[in-house]
């Protein structure tokens, strides 16, 4: 994509790189950026790894990070917010690999090659993820003109709507952790007419052999990724259901904050979940920032909680550790612990949501900690 700008005239030496990314893409273009001398801002949502960051740090490149809540079309997308910056920074381009022609067409002409000339021309079956869809796009186009015969199939996350058949598909499921594939929208880059197959995967299933790959077949340089066994914390991997947490208030995001100070002030809680009316989570309100708020006279008792929802929080499931929730909430205010159900709408369809089991905070894990410390006797630092 910078290449082909270069030769079209259109990225001159100065010029501001812009793209929005979950951080792969992003990558390749910091480094090329680096190489080429260009500024380089990758914007991307926080649920994107903070390795990726890292790596994008180490190469020059700013990092601008979006709400996951925002949607597609909004303003505060990492989309949205790529263009905006756009907007306000004098030569500056967004390459826009949604759309850019550039992306599937490189890895006709590269990646594509590579992997035939690695398999001696003969391909049979061919797996991948599709994000963009460039990479699929341009490896399934040339694969079917010299192996005819070889199988396409892509991979899609439950929570994405990019896989066909539609009936695959989750509408009910918004959101998943795996990052780099899946889109709730069909990117123009994307050729779905030469994939022969699609796959749906959920995130446990992903992040299971994800981990089965770096213990069997990973290159783990260095010595910082893992602790040895002697050093982990006894309550590392205790699974979360074993928490005990108070009973969850949810509530409509059309209740006012005089209603709602008002509930949690008599059930003596200090949190609220607010979902809509499918019981989507929007957010949360604490009591706290809502006083605060009304002190200050930025908010008044008449206002909907809809005008502070807390969006920064993370999900997690009952069978994630206490070692997870710990890294998440070194970094977050909350964590929302959420479980499947699958649910019926009436006409005999089924689908999967999710459902609200509780809010844990810091002080709510370091009491647990404590609490367990002190049951198994042990004199361990945390």
């Amino acid at each position: 994509m910078i290449e082909d700008a270069e030769k079209q005239g259109v990225l001159r030496s100065g010029d501001v790189i812009i793209e929005p990314t979950s951080g792969n893409t992003g990558i390749g273009l910091g480094l090329v950026a680096a190489v080429k001398g260009y500024r380089c801002i990758i914007v991307m949502p926080e649920k994107m790894s903070l390795e990726k960051v890292n790596v994008l740090k180490a190469l020059g490149v700013e990092v601008v990070r979006t709400p996951n809540t925002a949607n597609l079309n909004s303003p505060d997308s990492h989309i949205g917010m790529a263009w905006k910056l756009k907007s306000e920074i004098p030569n500056s381009h967004v390459f826009d690999q949604y759309q850019n022609a550039s992306n599937p067409l490189a890895h006709y002409d590269i990646t594509a090659e590579e992997i035939l000339d690695q398999c001696e021309g003969q391909v049979d079956v061919v797996v991948m993820g599709a994000g963009t869809g460039g990479t699929i796009t341009g490896i399934a186009r040339k694969f079917k003109e010299k192996c005819p015969n070889c199988e396409i199939i892509a991979v899609d996350p439950e929570g994405s709507t990019m896989a066909e058949p539609e009936e695959l598909n989750f509408p009910d499921q918004i959101s998943y952790e795996v990052e780099g594939i899946g889109h709730r929208f069909i990117p123009t880059v994307l050729d779905r007419k030469v994939i022969d197959k699609w796959l749906k995967t959920n995130d446990e299933e992903s992040f299971a052999m994800a981990r089965m790959l770096i213990k069997k077949e990973g290159l783990l340089c260095e010595k910082g990724f893992l602790h040895a066994d002697s050093d982990q914390k006894s309550w590392w991997n205790v699974p979360i259901n074993q928490m005990k947490l108070p009973s969850t208030l949810t509530v409509l995001p059309t209740i006012s904050c005089q209603d709602i100070i008002q509930i949690l002030k008599e059930n003596s809680m200090n949190t609220a979940v607010v979902i809509d009316s499918n019981g989507t989570v929007l957010g949360l309100v604490t009591l706290g920032n809502i006083k605060s708020l009304v002190h200050e006279g930025k908010l008044q008792l008449t206002d909907l909680v809809s005008k502070v929802i807390y969006q920064q929080f993370k999900k997690v499931k009952l069978s994630d550790t206490i070692g997870k929730i710990l890294q998440i909430l070194t970094l977050n205010h909350f964590a929302l612990i959420v479980h499947e159900q699958i649910h019926s709408n009436g006409s005999g369809e089924c689908g999967k949501r999710e459902m609200v089991h509780g809010v844990v905070t810091f002080n709510d894990l370091i009491t647990f900690i404590a609490d367990k410390k002190k049951t198994m006797g042990t004199a361990e630092k945390y």
